[in-house]
């Protein structure tokens, strides 16, 4: 018995790991523009706003990537909605380091970053609740955040391989055809993305959805036992039939309306924390706020990463044992007090290794509370017969976010007020801490704990904070 519990959770650690190398090339996408956008900015000769767009312009692929995941996800399932993602992926990559010989022009660079913002959309949705879907309820969190531990490594990863593709040739290389090969250097995932996915198994949940109850047990019995396969078969079973519609107007029933803005706004949240400021633009604050040399950029960038992953996995040790809401809390006063440090330094002109040390304090805090959480609760708050449309809108608000906030932080952070004035250029991130106030509020207040409850004790304990949901007539 006890070598078959370990063959079980082989199995689940083995699929959920193929799934969450969506979130690898997630990290790995967020690096790679960062890595560069300093090289390519000089080579098209951007301006600000130019920049932001340029950076920006694949998380609108993102938001509709995200928007239409749920449909894509509800009829052709996660497995297969991943697999276009791979394919979205591929693309993207190839296409936004088009080889010099090509016509590679800023409107062509957008586009393909929009392909790959497509990819991104589809797989933050999907992987995070595929997972889900599978994972036992008392290591549930652990097996999400591996989602966002892939993020992380992807992040670190990439940011290894742009410093050995930049490291030691001139700037003039970089800015010609160093900027390609880091692009090209994401190819390598995609397809291992795209070929894994062939050997995971379809959502359990997805195919009792589809009334495959026979192939479901199958996918269950693997991870759960046969016996515990059959309960978790018939608990779905009765989920669903409490709600049976994925119409338009019963998103919009009043037990229902509540769970999809809280969710969404929790995910909204996640981005005002001033997070993607700082990785897409990490290089420009080293350089410009920090004062940091442009051959330390690179080196500081991995640093950045590396405390990014430590405390991921920080995350994953512990969400299922302290549970969702304290490490948010307790995360999100660590933000605080790196942004409070970080914007002091700035606004008295004392940059320097305490400024480093309040941004990894912020990227630390970060790690460990909003990056995994908001995914584990995006994953496991939806009622099953509605989760991939809700998980969807959640997520492309989270897109649009991020949208917001990589378009206006350089046009802040370089705006006459911000450096000339009193803030000397640390408004942005006193900015970012009333959001971050707002997180510990909205935990206290609107966010019930989860941690080793069943998705579909999940669904109950929502419904009955907002009334008994009853399926509007026809």
């Amino acid at each position: 018995m006890e070598n078959n519990q370990k063959g079980n959770i082989g199995t689940l650690v083995f699929v959920s790991a193929i799934a969450a190398l969506g979130g690898f090339l997630f990290g790995y996408d967020t690096g790679v523009i960062n890595g560069t956008q300093f090289f390519f900015s000089k080579f098209f000769e951007l301006t600000p706003a130019t920049k932001g767009w340029v950076v920006g312009s694949a998380l609108l692929g993102c938001f509709v990537g995200a928007l239409f995941s749920g449909p894509l996800s509800r009829i052709y399932g996660r497995k297969v909605s991943l697999i276009a993602s791979a394919l979205l992926f591929t693309v993207s990559a190839w296409g936004s380091g088009l080889p010099s010989f090509l016509p590679q022009t800023v409107p062509m660079l957008v586009v393909f970053r929009l392909i790959g913002g497509l990819g991104i959309g589809i797989a933050s949705m999907n992987a995070p609740m595929y997972i889900a879907e599978l994972s036992p309820a008392n290591i549930r969190g652990k097996m999400v955040t591996l989602y966002q531990l892939a993020i992380v490594l992807g992040f670190f990863i990439v940011f290894l391989v742009t410093y050995q593709i930049g490291a030691g040739k001139t700037e003039t290389y970089n800015i010609t055809e160093g900027w390609r090969v880091m692009f090209w250097s994401e190819l390598i995932p995609c397809l291992l993305f795209l070929v894994l996915l062939f050997f995971v198994p379809k959502s359990p949940r997805w195919l009792l959805l589809k009334k495959k109850e026979e192939e479901s047990i199958k996918v269950l019995a693997k991870i759960h036992g046969f016996e515990k396969a059959q309960v978790t078969a018939a608990e779905i079973k009765e989920s669903l039939k409490k709600n049976k519609s994925l119409k338009l107007r019963n998103i919009l029933a009043k037990s229902i309306l509540p769970i999809i803005l809280i969710g969404s706004a929790f995910s909204f949240l996640q981005q005002f924390t001033g997070i993607n400021a700082v990785l897409y633009y990490g290089s420009d604050i080293f350089e410009k706020a920090l004062g940091f040399g442009q051959e330390d950029v690179l080196a500081q960038q991995i640093l950045l990463a590396g405390v990014n992953v430590l405390f991921t996995i920080l995350a994953m040790a512990t969400v299922d044992k302290w549970g969702r809401k304290p490490l948010v809390i307790t995360g999100s006063y660590g933000m605080l007090l790196g942004f409070g440090l970080l914007g002091s330094t700035i606004m008295t002109g004392n940059v320097g290794i305490l400024s480093l040390i309040s941004i990894l304090l912020f990227v630390g805090a970060f790690a460990m509370s909003m990056g995994p959480v908001v995914w584990v609760i995006l994953s496991e708050m939806f009622p099953n017969n509605i989760r991939a449309i809700g998980m969807s809108i959640a997520v492309a608000v989270q897109w649009g976010a991020n949208y917001m906030v990589s378009q206006s932080f350089p046009m802040i952070a370089e705006s006459k007020m911000n450096m000339e004035g009193v803030w000397n250029g640390a408004l942005p991130y006193f900015l970012f801490m009333i959001f971050i106030v707002l997180i510990i509020w909205f935990m206290k207040k609107l966010m019930p704990e989860t941690k080793g409850k069943t998705l579909e004790e999940i669904e109950n304990l929502w419904i009955h904070r907002y009334g008994k949901y009853k399926e509007p007539k026809d």
